[in-house]
């Protein structure tokens, strides 16, 4: 894999502080948080929600983290903090929001910042315009990365996209087998299910955008396979020419990796 100038800066910045004691490295990352991201008007102390959504407990990896950290949003106020932070405070406060998601021991060695980094394909024309779409904040929760990550953006609520659909008249009529249908104190959802576990069951509420995710008393909650949910009703922010545009943008994606 060949990585971008910022990955290397960022690979070179893991590196330098593999040596740290995880626990010095994450006490910075939690201070540098409470200066830099937990103002109010951005995200909350600990990670909670404030002006922007909160960051913790959302089942993101430190590929997702570090991606987003050092490169932005586009056309949100997340900007990207690759020179507004020192190496260290950029590897401290990446471990810190990953163990914010469940991440006990995040990596702050040589391996996990290659395996966060990847520069991905150069994109142009159509591909280009797509990946602007893919997760235009105008778009609200309305947009293809509320639910699916590419290259680090977005969040992984289904599974990875495996094969792109050939037209956006594909994409609109694309079949959901994972969807079940939940029954909770006789009120019925659609979910997707994560875990069903002897402690707790947990699955995304699809219900409305975005996915809500919840935990439930083993048994409590019913599934059957099947329902009324399809994915069209979650990309009628979009017209059909943008659609093509997004599809041209992950087939180019992947012909890239």
């Amino acid at each position: 894999m060949k990585l971008s100038r910022l990955g290397a800066a960022t690979l070179a910045l893991a590196m330098s502080c593999s040596a740290q004691n995880l626990t010095a490295v994450l006490k910075q990352g939690e201070q540098v948080f409470a200066k830099s991201c937990a103002t109010g008007y951005c995200h909350g102390v600990r990670g909670g929600p404030g002006g922007a959504p909160r960051l913790a407990g959302r089942r993101f990896d430190q590929a997702y983290i570090i991606n987003v950290v050092t490169r932005g949003v586009p056309d949100t106020g997340m900007a990207s903090f690759a020179t507004r932070l020192s190496r260290a405070e950029l590897v401290a406060v990446v471990a810190y929001v990953a163990t914010l998601n469940g991440f006990a021991n995040p990596n702050i060695g040589a391996g996990g910042a290659a395996a966060a980094v990847s520069a991905g394909p150069t994109l142009t024309g159509e591909a280009a315009r797509g990946a602007r779409l893919f997760t235009e904040a105008v778009r609200g929760f309305g947009r293809c990365s509320t639910c699916h990550e590419v290259g680090g953006f977005g969040i992984s609520v289904a599974s990875p996209i495996a094969k792109v659909p050939a037209s956006a008249a594909e994409l609109k009529a694309l079949a959901t087998p994972n969807v079940k249908t939940g029954t909770l104190d006789g009120e019925s959802m659609p979910v997707l299910v994560l875990s069903e576990g002897k402690r707790t069951t947990v699955y995304y509420d699809l219900t409305s955008a975005p996915p809500v995710q919840r935990n439930a008393e083993p048994g409590s909650v019913k599934f059957a396979d099947g329902g009324n949910w399809r994915h069209s009703s979650m990309i009628g922010a979009y017209n059909d020419s943008e659609l093509a545009a997004i599809l041209t943008y992950l087939r180019e994606y992947q012909r890239g990796l």
